[in-house]
């Protein structure tokens, strides 16, 4: 496995793997590698011939240097996790490369609009465009790729997927399940800055979605009704739990009805854990007459 720090090697490294006709698997990440990134790696091992990982804490998508300095760092065992499940290079990109006038404002920003808006984009201002900014410069140096994404941060999928349509990057996107925990909880970097007795009390978070998932007999106000009562009589600290259009994220109504999708996220003791789930809706109609 390769280890490349230079933006220019990584560029070549891309390029050199192609003219000899192998397709590229990128796995963008910022580390404290866990079961959910293997997941995303050993995909693209499944599908492509060469697994780039990338490694790089982004900055410009933290809203407070707090949390940017929180943000767990294991470069050791990331490398180690890469390996075992199949990459073929890691890069791990200077920060004065990737950004040269950090800490100073990057004068060049991309923005999704609509998408970027509400749930994370309305609690953390700014958090998409330093997303979507640094996902639209892994694609630029890779080069003609498949990107492997989680769906535990699904706004963050949709807000790339309508990036990749707009700016037509030749990337073929993949959204991979959410990978849990033995107690439910859904994989993240962060999981690792809750004490035991938030750990414990997080787990109400995939509780209720999974409560959710399998009722097929509801519409979306009764589910998203359910969804707040649930989390609100848990005492969480919760920022948003909502029933949304997959694809837009807008709130389904009651003359929705089909494929929905259930987003949510709270914080425990400062820290933010996202979670959703699929969820299928009926129109209230239909929700009334099964009633009865």
């Amino acid at each position: 496995m390769e280890i490349i720090t230079d933006i220019e090697k990584w560029r070549e490294y891309a390029r050199s793997e192609r003219s000899e006709g192998k397709s590229i698997g990128l796995v963008p990440t910022m580390g404290a590698l866990h079961a959910g990134h293997v997941s995303l790696i050993e995909a693209a091992r499944e599908h492509c011939d060469v697994v780039i990982v990338t490694i790089f804490v982004n900055p410009r998508q933290f809203t407070t240097s707090k949390d940017l300095k929180a943000y767990p760092r294991t470069p050791e065992r990331d490398r180690e996790l890469a390996r075992a499940a199949g990459a073929t290079c890691v890069v791990e990109p200077r920060l004065e490369q990737m950004w040269p006038d950090f800490p100073l404002t990057t004068a060049t920003t991309v923005s999704v609009r609509g998408l970027s808006d509400n749930f994370e984009g309305a609690d953390r201002p700014g958090h998409f465009d330093g997303v979507a900014s640094v996902v639209a410069k892994l694609f630029t140096i890779t080069g003609p790729c498949t990107a492997f994404f989680g769906e535990k941060d699904f706004q963050q999928l949709c807000v790339i997927r309508q990036l990749v349509r707009d700016l037509s990057f030749d990337v073929k996107l993949v959204g991979c399940p959410i990978v849990r925990d033995v107690d439910g909880l859904a994989l993240s970097s962060r999981n690792v800055l809750l004490s035991a007795n938030d750990r414990v009390r997080a787990r109400v978070l995939s509780q209720v979605l999974l409560s959710l998932d399998d009722d097929q007999t509801r519409s979306a106000s009764e589910l998203r009704d359910s969804l707040l009562s649930q989390l609100r009589n848990a005492n969480i600290d919760l920022s948003y739990a909502d029933v949304v259009n997959p694809l837009t994220l807008l709130p389904l109504s009651d003359d929705d009805q089909g494929v929905g999708r259930l987003l949510l996220a709270a914080t425990f003791s400062g820290v933010r854990l996202l979670d959703n789930a699929e969820v299928r809706v009926v129109a209230k109609e239909q929700a009334r007459a099964a009633s009865h």
